[in-house]
C-alpha cells in the first residue's frame, strides 16, 4: 500500500478497488466487470429493457409513461424497445400509486425513497406483474418472482436478491387481496 498524495490504495483482500488516500481526493476505477448477462432468457431481457425505463423516470424525475414515449419514440440502445417492456412498463405506469403503497407497507422498514434506485425499480416492475400482470397458464407466478431475483442477482448488491424475492414473494401471497 501507498501513503502517498495522490496515489490509490488497494486492499489485500481485492487488489482491483482502488480506494481514496485521503479525503476528498478522486478516485479513478480502473476495470469494470460486465453483468453475466448469459444466464438471463430473452423475457428476462425484455424485463431488463423495461427496469431501464423505470430506473430512468426515477433518476431524471419524469413520469414514466413520457420516459416510455420516449423510448418508443428514439431508443438509446442498438434495437427497439420490444412490445413486452412495453406492456411491463405500462402495466407499471396504470398501477404505479397503488404498487408504491404495497411496496412501502410490506418491505419492513425500508421506505421506498431509501432503498436503492436498482432494487425500486426492480420491485415496482415485479410487483406489477406478480400481482397485476396476466395469468400464462405457462408461467406460474413463483417462476416470475425467480426471474426478478435473479436480476436483481446480476444488476444490484449482494443483499438484494434475498430482498427482492421475500418482498415479491409477500406480495405473490397476499395477491388476492391485492388485485
Amino acid at each position: 500500500m501507498t501513503d502517498t498524495p495522490g496515489a490509490t490504495r488497494r486492499t489485500q483482500k481485492d487488489p482491483g478497488l482502488p480506494l481514496p488516500g485521503r479525503e476528498g481526493e478522486e478516485v479513478a476505477f480502473e476495470r469494470t466487470v460486465p453483468a453475466r448477462t448469459d444466464r438471463l432468457t430473452g423475457r428476462s431481457r425484455d424485463r431488463i429493457r423495461a427496469i431501464d425505463v423505470l430506473y430512468e423516470a426515477d433518476a431524471r424525475g419524469r413520469a414514466v409513461r413520457e420516459v416510455l414515449e420516449d423510448r418508443i419514440a428514439r431508443t438509446a440502445a442498438q434495437s427497439p424497445l420490444p412490445q413486452w417492456s412495453r406492456e411491463l412498463v405500462s402495466l407499471y405506469a396504470q398501477h404505479a400509486e397503488e404498487i408504491d403503497e404495497q411496496l412501502a407497507t410490506h418491505s419492513r422498514d425500508w421506505p421506498l425513497q431509501r432503498m436503492p434506485a436498482v432494487d425500486r425499480a426492480i420491485l415496482r416492475l415485479g410487483a406489477a406483474e406478480v400481482v397485476h400482470g396476466p395469468e400464462e397458464p405457462d408461467t406460474p407466478r413463483g417462476v416470475i418472482v425467480g426471474e426478478y431475483t435473479k436480476i436483481a442477482e446480476v444488476l444490484s448488491t449482494e443483499g438484494s436478491p434475498r430482498f427482492v424475492n421475500g418482498l415479491l414473494q409477500r406480495l405473490l401471497d397476499m395477491r388476492s387481496m391485492l388485485s
